[in-house]
């Protein structure tokens, strides 16, 4: 099981789509499709009053994962699971006994703003969150073992990069060591 993640346009689903490619036999979970599933109701996932929405979301989310991880497929989820969200990945992995490796891609703040700034359809493209969101994947304590710097690498080289890293076992994380508790600073500030 593989969570990546990282602020908006840091690449992950096109990583994460390039990683499933390439194991056998893998499936890609793409979180931003959990939140459109939402038809009403719904609130911008940056906002501080969407906390408990984005709680559910990924216990679903996580759900979804661990079923498919529990029939044997390789799961790549990507998207906006800072360290306030992984324990419910790493629970899930603990019970399922299921080795969880998490990968932070965290390209430079004008590389994010450009790639993020520049997408089209029915994405984040606001400045000031991707900025937030940014920042709020900056300095992430032990963590950091975990980032990635994206900001030079095309989306081939960056999956390269990923899958080596897992096979290496750099992105493992430990399932008795939780960490530290980073809060939620999406909604902490």
């Amino acid at each position: 099981m593989t969570v990546l993640t990282g602020p908006p346009g840091a690449g992950k689903s096109t990583v994460a789509a390039l990683v499933a490619d390439r194991l056998t036999p893998s499936v890609h979970l793409h979180s931003d499709d959990f939140w459109h599933y939402i038809k009403q109701g719904w609130i911008a996932p940056y906002l501080p009053e969407a906390h408990q929405q984005n709680k559910v979301v990924l216990q679903v989310l996580v759900s979804a994962a661990f079923g498919y991880a529990s029939g044997g497929y390789q799961v790549v989820c990507d998207g906006i699971v800072g360290p306030w969200f992984i324990d419910l990945f790493r629970t899930a992995a603990q019970e399922q006994a299921v080795p969880l490796n998490y990968v932070i891609l965290r390209p430079n703040q004008h590389t994010t703003l450009e790639r993020a700034t520049g997408r089209s359809g029915d994405v984040l493209t606001d400045p000031e969150p991707i900025r937030s969101l940014h920042d709020q994947f900056s300095s992430l304590g032990v963590y950091e073992a975990h980032v990635l710097d994206s900001s030079n690498l095309t989306a081939e080289a960056t999956a390269d990069t990923v899958l080596q890293g897992i096979a290496r076992g750099i992105y493992l994380l430990d399932p008795d060591d939780n960490g530290t508790d980073a809060g939620d600073p999406i909604h902490n500030s």
